[in-house]
């Protein structure tokens, strides 16, 4: 414990949790590059170039969700002592949280969900993959001593790896690991200890501290109200078993609470996340991404040079990829760069593609294999009134926004105990549900934008869009949203 006692703790003072004071280890973690670099990735992504109080970034997350993740083990401890969580459980969990990120490239989710999948087809790469990479990454870079800290290797770190991607499996090798067909067994704790890997990443029914923090700081930095109050249930959270499966669970009463959870979440995706002009900004990103790829060159492990789509195959070029790429396309001067530069500058200049408008899917018989047909359509349908457009110039989105289980009530998921007997875990019955929650928790639509609309060939290309739409027989065509 010599490097525990020679390092001291910090405290931050975060404008969502007040006054955090983090372990010694985890400020060694966070005074490295490779987290450093997260002060440089937007939490939104292309969302700051809609709401302009969204410039908070992964790194301040990153702290906050390292912070509840040990606010929460540390109450499970006391308020449950025959959990037997011991002081190596809580460091990890608070590691877990803390690292959870780390693999987030350039825009955050733009990167791995927009760029990645078209820059290379068929490869599978997940940011919580980069996340253990990367934590990989830090512990070799520095030469981290973690059994001085008090952890046990190799037990803690498989744990900790497991906590930050649920899918981790032992790794075949240094550098690639496998993914999982199911969610356990999990190597890092044995299964009277299974409920800690409910607290950073919950794939069972999504209540973690993930959300708790990205939840509050989005809301406050969007100015949207957020009803949820993850403080109240850290007040009752516990832990029951369920057929041999001990779970965390939370009392009967926060039923209201835990809705509140799910509908802020909707709401974010419906207000910010899933915001019109901000998937046209981040589409409009991600092209030019794709036409710079070749041309940004990144140094790597050995001296050898890789690009922005292959710099996830070495952690070094790696923690040099932040959201300053985009400037270093915007104010390049090389010609390979032009048509990359010109697309960003139409970002910064508001030239943006029109939104044209969008259709509802209640039914969801609309597929994506119906895009190309559609922008084929509307290419015809646009060259009555002037000429010019190809199936190209169109942009079509699918958005899906629910409640974080598809079609489902996503508290149908979660157990709940009553005060009466704190040991019994189940789950809320239909009749138990308050008739005003709404009925549907899924949405989908089809938004269509176009790339050559300029203001004054607008409303004339909404009006011919409304026309298509109406023979078309769409439920909903609208370009005034």
């Amino acid at each position: 414990m010599e490097a525990q006692n020679e390092a001291r703790s910090k405290v931050f003072n975060d404008p969502i949790h007040g006054h955090v004071e983090l372990d010694p280890l985890l400020i060694k973690i966070i005074d490295t590059p490779q987290f450093q670099r997260l002060r440089n990735i937007k939490q939104l992504g292309g969302g700051y170039f809609v709401y302009p109080g969204a410039s908070h970034n992964r790194f301040e997350h990153s702290i906050g969700v390292g912070y509840l993740a040990g606010q929460l083990v540390e109450a499970l401890q006391t308020r449950q002592p025959e959990l037997n969580i011991d002081e190596r459980d809580i460091l990890c969990v608070k590691i877990a949280g803390l690292c959870h990120d780390l693999g987030h490239g350039p825009f955050s989710h733009l990167f791995d969900q927009a760029f990645i999948p078209k820059a290379r087809p068929g490869v599978e790469w997940k940011h919580e993959m980069a996340s253990v990479h990367m934590f990989d990454h830090v512990v070799e870079s520095i030469d981290l001593k973690l059994e001085e800290y008090g952890l046990v290797l190799p037990g803690d770190v498989t744990f900790i790896k497991e906590m930050i991607s649920p899918e981790y499996t032992e790794p075949l090798s240094k550098a690639t690991y496998v993914l999982s067909s199911s969610q356990g067994p999990y190597k890092g704790r044995s299964k009277d200890k299974s409920f800690l890997y409910e607290i950073v990443a919950n794939k069972r029914n999504g209540v973690d501290v993930d959300k708790f923090d990205y939840f509050a700081r989005d809301c406050h930095h969007l100015g949207i109200q957020n009803n949820f109050d993850h403080r109240r249930f850290l007040q009752f959270v516990r832990v029951c078993e369920v057929d041999g499966q001990k779970h965390i669970c939370t009392r009967d009463k926060e039923e209201d609470n835990m809705y509140e959870m799910f509908h802020t979440r909707m709401s974010l995706h419906k207000s910010a996340y899933q915001h019109k002009v901000n998937k046209i900004i981040e589409t409009m990103i991600t092209e030019a991404f794709l036409k710079a790829d070749e041309h940004i060159q990144i140094a790597g492990s050995g001296g050898k040079m890789l690009t922005l789509s292959t710099a996830i195959d070495d952690m070094e070029a790696y923690t040099k990829l932040t959201d300053h790429v985009f400037e270093q396309i915007l104010n390049s001067s090389s010609p390979q760069l032009d048509e990359a530069r010109q697309i960003l500058r139409k970002i910064v200049t508001r030239d943006l593609y029109k939104f044209l408008g969008e259709i509802e899917n209640p039914t969801q018989v609309c597929t994506c294999e119906m895009i190309p047909l559609w922008k084929e359509e509307l290419a015809q349908e646009l060259l009555q009134s002037r000429e010019g457009l190809t199936p190209e110039d169109f942009e079509v989105q699918k958005i899906t926004i629910d409640y974080g289980k598809s079609d489902r009530n996503p508290v149908e998921y979660i157990y709940f105990y009553s005060k009466y007997d704190p040991t019994e875990a189940f789950k809320m019955k239909s009749y138990q549900v308050s008739e005003f929650r709404r009925k549907y928790f899924s949405e989908q639509t089809f938004r269509f934008y176009c790339k050559k609309t300029d203001d004054n060939t607008l409303k004339a290309d909404r009006e011919h869009f409304d026309q298509w739409c109406r023979r078309k027989g769409f439920s909903k065509a609208s370009g005034n949203i």
